[in-house]
Protein backbone atom coordinates (compact mmCIF):
# COMPACT_ATOMS: atom_id res chain seq x y z
CA UNK A 1 0.00 0.00 0.00
CA UNK A 2 2.54 2.14 0.78
CA UNK A 3 4.17 1.95 -2.63
CA UNK A 4 1.02 1.92 -4.18
CA UNK A 5 -1.15 4.80 -3.27
CA UNK A 6 1.40 7.35 -3.61
CA UNK A 7 1.62 6.23 -6.96
CA UNK A 8 -1.71 5.74 -7.92
CA UNK A 9 -2.24 9.61 -6.09
CA UNK A 10 0.03 11.02 -8.63
CA UNK A 11 -1.69 9.56 -11.58
CA UNK A 12 -5.11 10.82 -10.60
CA UNK A 13 -3.50 14.22 -9.56
CA UNK A 14 -1.76 14.49 -12.67
CA UNK A 15 -4.68 13.54 -15.08
CA UNK A 16 -7.12 15.56 -12.83
CA UNK A 17 -4.96 18.60 -12.92
CA UNK A 18 -4.23 18.34 -17.01
CA UNK A 19 -7.91 17.49 -17.68
CA UNK A 20 -10.02 20.02 -15.66
CA UNK A 21 -7.07 22.25 -13.22
CA UNK A 22 -5.10 23.87 -16.24
CA UNK A 23 -7.01 27.42 -16.18
CA UNK A 24 -7.10 27.87 -12.53
CA UNK A 25 -3.48 26.12 -11.68
CA UNK A 26 0.17 26.96 -13.28
CA UNK A 27 2.44 24.22 -14.71
CA UNK A 28 4.90 25.29 -12.28
CA UNK A 29 2.59 25.03 -9.55
CA UNK A 30 1.32 21.61 -10.62
CA UNK A 31 4.98 20.80 -10.08
CA UNK A 32 5.14 21.81 -6.66
CA UNK A 33 2.35 20.57 -5.44
CA UNK A 34 2.70 16.71 -6.98
CA UNK A 35 5.62 15.99 -4.26
CA UNK A 36 3.78 17.16 -1.58
CA UNK A 37 0.89 15.13 -2.44
CA UNK A 38 2.79 12.28 -2.27
CA UNK A 39 4.65 13.39 0.92
CA UNK A 40 1.01 13.77 3.08
CA UNK A 41 0.11 10.59 1.29
CA UNK A 42 3.35 8.86 2.38
CA UNK A 43 2.84 10.31 5.85
CA UNK A 44 -0.54 9.33 6.41
CA UNK A 45 0.37 5.31 5.78
CA UNK A 46 3.79 5.27 7.28
CA UNK A 47 2.56 6.86 10.94
CA UNK A 48 -0.13 3.57 11.64
CA UNK A 49 2.76 1.48 10.74
CA UNK A 50 5.59 2.93 12.56
CA UNK A 51 2.62 2.69 15.69
CA UNK A 52 2.59 -1.28 14.72
CA UNK A 53 6.56 -1.54 14.50
CA UNK A 54 6.59 0.00 18.40
CA UNK A 55 4.17 -1.91 19.77
CA UNK A 56 5.64 -4.90 18.48
CA UNK A 57 8.76 -4.06 19.69
CA UNK A 58 7.88 -3.40 23.09
CA UNK A 59 6.00 -6.80 22.96
CA UNK A 60 9.53 -8.20 22.25
CA UNK A 61 11.11 -6.02 25.01
CA UNK A 62 8.30 -7.27 27.61
CA UNK A 63 8.81 -10.97 26.24
CA UNK A 64 12.81 -11.15 26.27
CA UNK A 65 12.71 -9.23 29.52
CA UNK A 66 10.43 -12.35 30.77
CA UNK A 67 12.14 -14.79 29.13
CA UNK A 68 15.62 -13.21 30.51
CA UNK A 69 14.10 -13.37 34.31
CA UNK A 70 13.00 -17.21 33.78
CA UNK A 71 16.52 -18.00 32.99
CA UNK A 72 17.90 -16.23 36.09
CA UNK A 73 15.15 -18.18 38.26
CA UNK A 74 15.49 -21.85 36.58
CA UNK A 75 19.16 -20.81 36.87
CA UNK A 76 19.04 -19.53 40.78
CA UNK A 77 17.07 -22.73 41.63
CA UNK A 78 20.04 -24.63 40.12
CA UNK A 79 22.53 -22.70 42.01
CA UNK A 80 20.16 -23.04 45.15
CA UNK A 81 20.16 -26.55 44.72
CA UNK A 82 23.60 -27.90 43.54
CA UNK A 83 24.95 -26.26 47.07
CA UNK A 84 21.84 -25.19 49.37
CA UNK A 85 19.79 -28.30 49.05
CA UNK A 86 22.32 -30.92 48.95
CA UNK A 87 24.58 -29.70 52.00
CA UNK A 88 21.09 -29.06 53.89
CA UNK A 89 20.76 -33.14 53.06
CA UNK A 90 24.00 -33.99 54.23
CA UNK A 91 24.00 -31.86 57.23
CA UNK A 92 20.18 -33.76 57.79
CA UNK A 93 22.45 -37.28 57.72
CA UNK A 94 24.42 -35.99 60.31
CA UNK A 95 22.07 -35.14 62.81
CA UNK A 96 20.53 -38.52 62.06
CA UNK A 97 23.77 -39.90 63.61
CA UNK A 98 24.10 -37.78 65.87
CA UNK A 99 21.02 -38.57 67.43
CA UNK A 100 21.62 -42.23 66.90
CA UNK A 101 24.71 -41.63 68.99
CA UNK A 102 23.03 -40.45 71.37
CA UNK A 103 20.57 -43.01 71.81
CA UNK A 104 23.58 -45.36 72.70
CA UNK A 105 25.42 -42.41 74.61
CA UNK A 106 28.19 -42.20 72.37
CA UNK A 107 28.16 -38.56 71.42
CA UNK A 108 31.09 -36.97 71.48
CA UNK A 109 32.72 -33.52 70.86
CA UNK A 110 33.74 -34.56 67.39
CA UNK A 111 29.92 -35.26 66.05
CA UNK A 112 28.90 -31.80 67.40
CA UNK A 113 32.33 -30.32 65.30
CA UNK A 114 31.52 -31.74 62.26
CA UNK A 115 27.94 -30.76 62.72
CA UNK A 116 29.49 -27.09 63.04
CA UNK A 117 31.73 -27.37 60.34
CA UNK A 118 28.35 -28.55 58.14
CA UNK A 119 26.70 -25.42 59.25
CA UNK A 120 29.91 -23.27 58.39
CA UNK A 121 29.96 -24.69 54.54
CA UNK A 122 26.34 -23.79 54.37
CA UNK A 123 26.81 -20.07 55.30
CA UNK A 124 30.13 -20.10 53.42
CA UNK A 125 28.29 -21.78 50.01
CA UNK A 126 25.02 -19.07 50.46
CA UNK A 127 27.96 -15.95 50.83
CA UNK A 128 29.73 -17.13 47.51
CA UNK A 129 26.28 -17.95 45.88
CA UNK A 130 25.67 -13.94 46.33
CA UNK A 131 28.89 -13.04 45.36
CA UNK A 132 28.90 -14.74 42.27
CA UNK A 133 24.92 -13.12 41.07
CA UNK A 134 26.67 -10.04 41.57
CA UNK A 135 30.17 -11.03 39.41
CA UNK A 136 29.72 -12.43 35.78
CA UNK A 137 31.70 -15.69 35.04
CA UNK A 138 33.78 -15.89 32.62
CA UNK A 139 34.15 -19.77 31.92
CA UNK A 140 37.83 -18.99 31.76
CA UNK A 141 39.24 -20.69 34.86
CA UNK A 142 40.35 -24.49 34.21
CA UNK A 143 40.50 -27.16 36.29
CA UNK A 144 41.26 -30.78 36.38
CA UNK A 145 37.90 -32.81 36.23
CA UNK A 146 38.81 -36.04 37.42
CA UNK A 147 40.43 -34.22 40.35
CA UNK A 148 37.46 -32.25 41.06
CA UNK A 149 35.44 -35.93 40.54
CA UNK A 150 37.72 -37.32 43.52
CA UNK A 151 37.31 -34.20 45.83
CA UNK A 152 33.90 -34.43 45.72
CA UNK A 153 33.25 -38.04 46.30
CA UNK A 154 35.90 -37.71 49.09
CA UNK A 155 33.42 -35.44 50.65
CA UNK A 156 30.34 -36.80 50.06
CA UNK A 157 31.51 -40.39 50.96
CA UNK A 158 32.49 -39.40 54.19
CA UNK A 159 29.16 -37.37 54.39
CA UNK A 160 26.72 -40.57 53.42
CA UNK A 161 28.79 -43.63 54.25
CA UNK A 162 28.82 -44.73 50.56
CA UNK A 163 31.95 -46.83 49.35
CA UNK A 164 32.81 -44.74 45.93
CA UNK A 165 35.35 -46.04 43.47
CA UNK A 166 36.68 -44.32 40.49
CA UNK A 167 38.12 -45.35 37.14
CA UNK A 168 38.10 -42.57 34.77
CA UNK A 169 40.03 -42.42 31.39
CA UNK A 170 38.16 -39.66 30.09
CA UNK A 171 40.48 -37.38 27.98
CA UNK A 172 40.91 -34.12 30.20
CA UNK A 173 40.59 -32.15 27.19
CA UNK A 174 37.43 -34.21 25.59
CA UNK A 175 35.72 -31.19 27.54
CA UNK A 176 34.93 -27.27 27.70
CA UNK A 177 35.17 -25.33 31.46
CA UNK A 178 31.37 -25.27 30.99
CA UNK A 179 31.05 -28.64 30.78
CA UNK A 180 33.44 -30.14 33.08
CA UNK A 181 31.33 -27.51 35.36
CA UNK A 182 28.14 -29.02 34.25
CA UNK A 183 29.18 -32.83 34.42
CA UNK A 184 30.38 -32.29 37.79
CA UNK A 185 27.05 -30.83 39.03
CA UNK A 186 25.26 -33.83 37.55
CA UNK A 187 27.76 -36.09 39.08
CA UNK A 188 27.17 -34.97 42.53
CA UNK A 189 23.69 -34.73 42.39
CA UNK A 190 23.72 -38.64 41.07
CA UNK A 191 25.64 -39.82 44.16
CA UNK A 192 23.61 -37.52 46.33
CA UNK A 193 20.83 -39.36 44.99
CA UNK A 194 21.91 -43.07 45.58
CA UNK A 195 22.26 -41.96 49.28
CA UNK A 196 18.87 -39.98 49.04
CA UNK A 197 16.92 -42.65 47.25
CA UNK A 198 18.14 -46.21 47.32
CA UNK A 199 19.89 -48.31 49.94
CA UNK A 200 23.13 -48.85 48.31
CA UNK A 201 26.81 -49.30 49.84
CA UNK A 202 28.88 -48.41 46.96
CA UNK A 203 28.85 -46.21 44.16
CA UNK A 204 31.02 -46.59 40.54
CA UNK A 205 31.88 -43.78 38.70
CA UNK A 206 33.58 -44.43 35.05
CA UNK A 207 34.57 -41.98 32.61
CA UNK A 208 35.66 -43.07 28.84
CA UNK A 209 35.88 -41.24 25.71
CA UNK A 210 37.68 -38.62 23.52
CA UNK A 211 35.89 -34.96 22.44
CA UNK A 212 34.01 -36.30 19.47
CA UNK A 213 32.29 -39.23 21.92
CA UNK A 214 32.24 -40.33 25.76
CA UNK A 215 30.65 -41.67 28.17
CA UNK A 216 29.92 -41.09 32.38
CA UNK A 217 28.22 -43.91 34.24
CA UNK A 218 27.07 -43.23 37.90
CA UNK A 219 26.07 -46.69 39.03
CA UNK A 220 24.95 -48.20 42.92
CA UNK A 221 24.42 -51.67 44.18
CA UNK A 222 21.23 -50.48 45.73
CA UNK A 223 17.67 -51.94 45.38
CA UNK A 224 16.64 -50.33 42.06
CA UNK A 225 13.89 -47.21 41.59
CA UNK A 226 10.48 -48.65 41.64
CA UNK A 227 8.89 -45.45 40.30
CA UNK A 228 8.46 -46.37 36.51
CA UNK A 229 9.71 -43.16 35.51
CA UNK A 230 11.40 -41.10 38.02
CA UNK A 231 11.93 -37.92 36.04
CA UNK A 232 8.13 -37.56 36.66
CA UNK A 233 7.91 -37.99 40.43
CA UNK A 234 6.72 -34.87 42.18
CA UNK A 235 9.24 -33.32 44.22
CA UNK A 236 12.39 -35.21 42.11
CA UNK A 237 14.10 -31.26 41.41
CA UNK A 238 17.98 -33.28 41.38
CA UNK A 239 16.69 -35.86 38.45
CA UNK A 240 14.50 -33.04 36.29
CA UNK A 241 17.97 -30.51 36.39
CA UNK A 242 20.16 -32.75 35.50
CA UNK A 243 17.70 -33.63 32.72
CA UNK A 244 17.97 -30.37 31.80
CA UNK A 245 21.45 -29.76 32.35
CA UNK A 246 22.44 -32.00 29.84
CA UNK A 247 19.72 -31.09 27.67
CA UNK A 248 21.30 -27.62 27.61
CA UNK A 249 24.72 -29.14 26.61
CA UNK A 250 23.58 -31.71 23.59
CA UNK A 251 24.30 -34.62 25.99
CA UNK A 252 21.98 -38.00 26.39
CA UNK A 253 20.59 -38.59 30.07
CA UNK A 254 20.02 -42.36 30.47
CA UNK A 255 19.03 -44.48 33.98
CA UNK A 256 18.57 -48.06 34.02
CA UNK A 257 17.26 -49.76 37.42
CA UNK A 258 17.20 -53.14 38.05
CA UNK A 259 17.38 -55.83 41.30
CA UNK A 260 21.47 -55.32 41.18
CA UNK A 261 20.97 -51.62 40.93
CA UNK A 262 20.71 -48.51 39.15
CA UNK A 263 23.15 -46.71 36.44
CA UNK A 264 22.99 -43.00 35.30
CA UNK A 265 24.78 -42.45 32.03
CA UNK A 266 25.84 -39.28 30.67
CA UNK A 267 26.28 -39.63 27.37
CA UNK A 268 27.86 -37.42 24.29
CA UNK A 269 27.97 -38.11 20.44
CA UNK A 270 25.51 -41.23 20.67
CA UNK A 271 23.39 -43.24 23.10
CA UNK A 272 23.89 -45.06 26.38
CA UNK A 273 23.40 -48.38 24.26
CA UNK A 274 26.13 -47.71 21.85
CA UNK A 275 29.84 -48.28 22.75
CA UNK A 276 32.11 -45.83 23.48
CA UNK A 277 35.94 -45.85 22.73
CA UNK A 278 37.76 -47.07 25.97
CA UNK A 279 34.99 -48.51 27.23
CA UNK A 280 35.62 -52.37 28.04
CA UNK A 281 32.82 -52.96 30.33
CA UNK A 282 30.31 -53.59 27.19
Amino acid sequence: MILLIPTLMVGIWEFVRHQFLMPYISMDMGNYLTPVLVFVFSIILLLPLFRIMERNRQELEEKRAATTAMEAREGLAKELHDGMAQSLFLLSVRIDRLEQNQQKGTVSAEHVDQLKKTVHEVNRYVRQAIASLKVPVSGEEEFSLERSVQEQLKRIAGEVMIEVALDWQLQADALTSKEQAELLSCIREAVINVRKHTRAGMVKITGTGDKQRWKVSVADNGGGIVHMDPFQVNGSYGLQIMRERTESMGWQLGLISGPEGTAVEIVKGGTADEPIPGDDRR
